[in-house]
């Protein structure tokens, strides 16, 4: 499961952000917690009420088509 995080103002993100989040949650979590991939977004997509999509989100990572789980226009940000 891929992990989207939206770096800070001016941060780079590089594979030393990469296995400083990856270590955090190993330790604070559980190794199993770590995800399989970390990616960095510019901003977390929200639907008009300001709810993140979760389901959307996990139908499109299973293979679905964004034009088949969301209506265009519902989603600001959907990047």
């Amino acid at each position: 499961m891929p992990l989207s995080v939206v770096p800070a103002e001016g941060e780079r993100f590089d594979d030393g952000l990469r296995d400083e989040i990856a270590g955090a949650i190993r330790q604070r979590l559980s190794p199993r917690h770590v995800p399989d991939i970390i990616v960095p977004v510019e901003a977390v997509p929200r639907t008009l009420t300001g709810r993140k999509p979760q389901a959307p989100a996990e139908h499109i990572l299973q293979g679905a088509r964004v034009t088949d789980v969301s209506t265009e226009g519902a989603v600001t940000r959907p990047t």
